[in-house]
C-alpha cells in the first residue's frame, strides 16, 4: 500500500468537508486502520495534527470568505464550526494578528495554509528488518520535560544530555507521552532508567505485544530519520493498529531498539 496515496484520499476528503463536520472513522477507513493509528500517521507524516490541520485550513478559507466573497464575520464563524463569533475572532487573531474586522484592511503578508499534496512515488525503499514480541508489565523510572512538535528536535538532546550528568548514566530508554494524543501539540519527553535512582517517578509499561526494529545508532537525528522511514514505507503494510501507549526508544549497546505498541 502507497501511504502517500492513501493520504491524499484523506486531505481530499478533508478539503470536500470544511464546512461540514469531518468523520474520524472515515478517515481511519480510507487508511485501512482505527482511528487512533490514523491519528498517529497523520501528525507523523503531515507534521500537524488533524485538529490543527483543518483548523488552519479553515481559517485559511475564512479570510477569503471575509474580504472577497464578503459575507459577515458570524456567517463565517458557523461555517468553519465555531461556536460563537467571539472564538472564531480569537483564533483568526492568533492565526493573522488582526480582527476579521479589519481583514480587508491587510493588503500584504497573508498568512496561509495551503492544500497538503503528497508525491506518490516512493523512492525510499526500505531494508529495514523488524520482530514482533510481546513484553509482561514493567517498571521503570524517569523524569520528563514539557515540550512541543516544533521544540523536541532541540529540547530532547539537550535534556537527555542533562539526565546523563545528573544521574550518572546513559538513560535506557527514551518516551514520548502526549496530553492529548495527536490532537494536541503539547506533550512530554521522558528519560528512563531501570534503577530506581533518587528524583525519579516510578513508570509503569503495561503489558503489550511490539513491533520492534533497531536503528544503528542513539544519536536523536538518526533515530527520527529511520523510525519515520518505517512508517512511511512498512507500516501500512503490516495491517496492525497502534495502542495508546508510548512509543519507546531502548538503548543498548550502541544501538537502539524502537519500539511501537500494537494490539493483538
Amino acid at each position: 500500500m502507497n501511504i502517500y496515496h492513501e493520504l491524499n484520499k484523506v486531505i481530499d476528503y478533508i478539503e470536500d468537508n470544511l464546512e461540514n463536520d469531518i468523520d474520524y472513522e472515515k478517515i481511519a477507513r480510507i487508511l485501512g486502520v482505527n482511528v487512533y493509528t490514523a491519528k498517529k500517521l497523520f501528525s507523523l507524516l503531515c507534521n500537524n495534527t488533524i485538529t490543527e490541520y483543518i483548523r488552519k485550513r479553515r481559517l485559511t478559507l475564512s479570510f477569503y470568505d471575509l474580504t472577497v466573497k464578503n459575507e459577515k464575520v458570524i456567517d463565517v464563524a458557523l461555517k468553519y464550526h465555531y461556536d460563537n463569533p467571539t472564538s472564531f475572532s480569537r483564533a483568526f487573531y492568533k492565526f493573522y494578528g488582526i480582527k476579521p474586522s479589519k481583514a480587508k484592511a491587510l493588503k500584504k503578508g497573508i498568512k496561509t495554509f495551503p492544500k497538503i499534496v503528497f508525491k506518490e512515488e516512493v523512492t525510499d525503499s526500505s531494508d529495514l528488518t523488524y520482530n514482533i514480541i510481546s513484553l509482561d508489565e514493567f517498571t521503570l523510572y524517569g523524569i520528563g520535560i514539557k515540550t512541543t512538535n516544533d521544540t523536541i528536535k532541540r529540547d530532547a538532546p539537550r535534556f537527555f544530555d542533562e539526565c546523563i550528568n545528573k544521574f550518572n548514566g546513559h538513560p535506557d530508554y527514551g518516551m514520548v507521552t502526549y496530553e492529548d494524543r495527536y490532537t494536541s501539540d503539547n506533550f512530554e519527553y521522558w528519560c528512563l532508567y531501570k534503577e530506581k535512582l533518587s528524583g525519579l517517578s516510578k513508570y509503569v509499561i503495561p503489558k503489550s505485544k511490539w513491533i520492534v526494529f533497531i536503528i544503528d545508532s542513539q544519536e536523536a537525528k538518526d533515530i527520527r530519520r529511520v523510525s519515520q522511514k518505517f512508517y512511511k514505507t512498512m507500516f501500512l503494510n503490516l495491517q496492525y493498529n497502534i495502542r495508546p501507549l508510548p512509543e519507546l526508544e531502548y538503548y543498548h549497546d550502541g544501538i537502539t531498539e524502537f519500539l511501537i505498541p500494537i494490539e493483538d
